[in-house]
Parts: structure tokens; sequence; C-alpha cells
């Protein structure tokens, strides 16, 4: 079974976890080879550990009984996160990141993290959404599929790259809870 949930301080290390391999799995030749054998699960455990006690809007996707390795306690194979947002041009809420293990992907667990993120923003009394994707990122169909809209383009510097991004935006969070 993959369950859906708000995170809890104890899933940190198990979020750091999946943002750092999902990071060298999408970005090997957009992002540095040094960067990416750099990172560290540790800090952004740290990071994720500090964003759950402040009570933001971070999820995530916990496999567990058939889903889990047999006599593996359930593990963390996906997050997202979520908050008010910081250019209210483009919405009133923006979720900020959501990644899923390669093993666990293509069963639906990126849109209901997707959805559990919009849920959160409701919550928040957030209208309308956005997200940024990296140009290269090769899952920027999905934000498409989940009926997003491109609505800005920019750039993001990371390691000391300046990488395209493209921002997708839904007018109603209600459409998204609803699909």
């Amino acid at each position: 079974m993959i369950a859906i949930r708000r995170a809890r301080p104890a899933d940190a290390t198990g979020i750091g976890m999946v943002h750092v391999a999902s990071w060298r799995s999408a970005y090997p030749g957009v992002l540095p080879d040094d960067f990416l054998a750099n990172l560290s699960s540790a800090r952004q455990s740290t990071y994720y550990e500090r964003a759950i006690r402040a009570e933001s809007g971070v999820n995530v996707a916990v496999a567990s009984g058939s889903d889990a390795l047999p006599h593996a306690i359930p593990h963390i194979v996906g997050f997202s996160t979520a908050r008010r947002a910081r250019q209210l041009q483009l919405g009133d809420g923006e979720i900020e990141t959501l990644y899923v293990l390669d093993d666990w992907k293509d069963r639906g667990l990126g849109r209901r993290l997707f959805r559990a993120s919009a849920q959160y923003l409701a919550l928040l009394g957030c209208r309308s959404l956005f997200l940024w994707v990296l140009a290269d990122n090769p899952a920027r169909w999905f934000y498409e599929h989940l009926g997003g809209k491109r609505v800005a383009t920019g750039s993001v510097s990371v390691a000391g790259t300046d990488l395209a991004q493209i921002a997708f935006a839904w007018d109603r969070v209600e459409a998204v809870l609803e699909g």
C-alpha cells in the first residue's frame, strides 16, 4: 500500500534521500556532475525537518505492506512541498517541489502528491497555484498533462549554473482537486 500523508519530523531523513536520488536521476547533463555527486542527504534532511516543524506543506508518499520490500519498515518514496506564493502575479499558492523515486513512477504518486499539495494550498485560502520547473527537466510534460498552462519563463542559478525554467499555473485550485 502507498499512502499520501502530511510529513512528520521523523520523515525528514527519507525525504532528504528522495531529494538527492531524484536530482541525481533527473539532472545529469543539466547540473554539473561534481555538484550532483556532492549532494548531501543529511543537509537536505535538516532543511526538510525545519520545514516540517514549521508546519509548512510537506507531504510524503509512504510505501508499506506489499508495496514495501519484504520485512521492510514503511519508507518514503516521494514527497512534495507547497506554500503561499512568493510571486503573487503567478498565483496565490506555489508548489515548490514534487519528487518520486524512479522505481515508483507511473503509479499515480506524482498526481496524488500534486493534489495533496493543492489541498494544503486550498486550506490556506489559495484560489490558484503555480510551480516552476527546469526547462530541461525530463518530467515537465507531467505538469502539462495535469492541465498546467505555461505562463512565464525565467532562470534560476544552481551550483553557479544559470538554468532556464518554465512556470506552469492553474487558475483554480478546485479544478485540480476535482480532476
